[in-house]
């Protein structure tokens, strides 16, 4: 039962984001999500499905009056890796209230990523603004900017960006100069200095393996540039990537900024009402970088600040560690 649920949530652009994922019943068209909904009321033409139509309210409609309608680009456009997937542009939300520092996230990352120790892709730090103020922790990662300046500075092409929003490296390509790290105002990316820590656990032959971004989730080389991914491998099978979907407090929140909406895998919002109510904001946007990720305010916290697992150790096997008392 468990895993059916964990399955259930992962699959975040089936009906379980229904109540946005159309964005507005005129305009934008149905393209391939409308085939998913349909087919779970294809049975009779009584049949309700709930949409939100463009001033945000939602309605019921009989599921027969729901027709797909075909796009010349659509998500039928054979996929490239380094070009994206047509018509989308991905970006996170981090909700810095419901942090608790539980690191759930951060080992999910590592395990789906073959990653250990100091070279964790994500990162929660504590922060506190003064000493008379109360504290609250800020999980980091990758920006995915639209205008990175690690990609302008790579002189052999291995960072590259997607149409789709995300910026990843090419470890083939990638010759170690950390040029890259050097340009990135958020200090995300991290150095490869040794070979990938699980190999020996998870009894993979790595002899000949390559970390392309043709595949993504497989270990990374000796002597090259790493960084969060936002799960390509996943999103193709239109997943959510491996935190969000960790996260045991909802603290992320994934989704497509055309279609203005985002999802933690429990609830499914408007990404432009969520930023607009909440104060959402993303960070260092005077340096122009345009990042795709935003930040909701750490509001509430809480005087009896805990320190929660600040004491995690990384985990060197393929199961993440769990904190005994």
């Amino acid at each position: 039962m468990e895993e059916d649920n964990k399955n259930s949530r992962r699959k975040f652009l089936d009906k379980g984001l229904k109540i946005g994922v159309i964005g507005a019943i005129g305009g934008l068209g149905l393209s391939k999500i409308s085939s998913k909904l349909n087919a779970s009321n294809s049975s009779g033409s009584d049949e309700k499905m709930e949409l939100m139509t463009t001033d945000g309210t939602l309605i019921h409609v009989d599921s027969s009056e729901v027709m797909e309608i075909e796009h010349c680009n659509s998500h039928d456009t054979k996929y490239n890796v380094r070009e994206g997937i047509p018509n989308r542009k991905f970006v996170m939300v981090v909700d810095l209230a419901k942090c608790k520092n539980a690191l759930k996230c951060q080992s999910a990352c590592n395990k789906h990523h073959y990653v250990t120790g100091e070279n964790a892709w994500l990162k929660v730090y504590k922060m506190q603004e003064a000493e008379d103020t109360a504290p609250y922790w800020m999980p980091t990662m990758c920006m995915h900017c639209d205008k990175p300046a690690c990609v302008t500075v790579c002189p052999v092409d291995a960072t590259f960006k997607r149409k789709d929003g995300l910026v990843l490296i090419d470890n083939e390509r990638c010759i170690g100069c950390r040029f890259c790290m050097a340009a990135c105002p958020y200090s995300t990316r991290v150095f490869n200095w040794g070979e990938p820590g699980q190999e020996v656990t998870l009894n993979m032959d790595l002899t000949n393996h390559t970390s392309s971004p043709e595949h993504a989730g497989m270990p990374s080389i000796k002597g090259t540039v790493d960084k969060c991914d936002f799960c390509p491998h996943a999103i193709e099978k239109n997943e959510l990537p491996h935190c969000v979907t960790a996260c045991p407090n909802g603290v992320f929140y994934f989704g497509d900024k055309y279609e203005d909406t985002v999802t933690n895998g429990e609830e499914s919002l408007r990404l432009s009402k969520l930023l607009e109510d909440k104060a959402g904001y993303r960070l260092m946007e005077e340096l122009g970088t345009s990042p795709s990720v935003y930040y909701l305010p750490p509001v509430d916290r809480l005087v009896d600040f805990k320190d929660g697992l600040e004491d995690f150790k990384e985990f060197e096997s393929v199961e993440p560690v769990e904190k005994t008392e």
